[in-house]
């Protein structure tokens, strides 16, 4: 499991006032630091250089072409930045900016609706700045109804809960409290699965998960 990074130092990208000064309210009244704002690409890229945060929000479709400028200034920031956190906000499942992005951690993506969920949305800051991965339950979902059925036809349903947990970031912990089972029922869980996916078990959370994803990614076209 990633530690408690602790009150992070975040910069929000977001070009809806409303929504970026809602976001700042949120993490300031829950100890974080909200280290600088931007409204569009071009502001966020110069806003994490002058702040150095530890975790930066972004918002996919931001001007000045309203398209996926915010998803592309992510993947300069993961160039400049490996180690620094990225979460993803999209009102729409675009799969594409996912899978890419989450190649070595320190990545979130997240639907806009998931910040209502106000303690899920801050523990997800939490694993992404810690280097882990939290994937939307919604984009995990989409993923598994585009993937090729085959593969997955071994797996139990238990193991398909489990699966779905794994592609969200939770570590055994976290989805044995969400399936009411123990954690080492979720650790046979896990271990089952990947040796039915013909996947290499490792130590490190957020490599697992990838691992998921990178299986998962055959139907993550759109």
């Amino acid at each position: 499991m990633s530690p408690d990074p602790g009150p992070l130092r975040i910069v929000i990208g977001e070009d809806s006032a409303l929504i970026r000064e809602g976001l700042a309210r949120l993490l300031e009244d829950a100890g974080h630091v909200v280290a600088g704002k931007a409204g569009d690409a071009p502001g966020l890229l110069a806003t994490v250089e002058q702040t150095a945060p530890d975790l930066a929000i972004v918002d996919i479709r931001m001007p000045p072409d309203h398209t996926d400028d915010g998803a592309r200034a992510a993947r300069e920031l993961r160039a400049r930045w490996p180690r620094l956190g990225i979460v993803l906000l999209s009102q729409h499942i675009e799969v594409r900016h996912s899978i890419d992005l989450a190649g070595g951690g320190y990545f979130g993506y997240l639907l806009k609706d998931r910040v209502f969920d106000v303690e899920d949305f801050l523990d997800a800051l939490r694993r992404v700045a810690g280097g882990g991965t939290a994937l939307d339950p919604e984009v995990v979902a989409h993923l598994f109804a585009r993937t090729p059925r085959d593969p997955l036809a071994g797996l139990t349903a238990r193991e398909r809960e489990v699966l779905a947990l794994m592609a969200e970031g939770r570590t055994n912990v976290g989805i044995a409290r969400r399936l009411w089972l123990t954690e080492r029922t979720v650790e046979t869980h896990v271990g089952s699965i990947l040796g039915k996916l013909g996947l290499a078990t490792t130590a490190e959370d957020h490599r697992r998960v990838l691992a998921v994803l990178l299986f998962l990614g055959a139907g993550a076209g759109s």
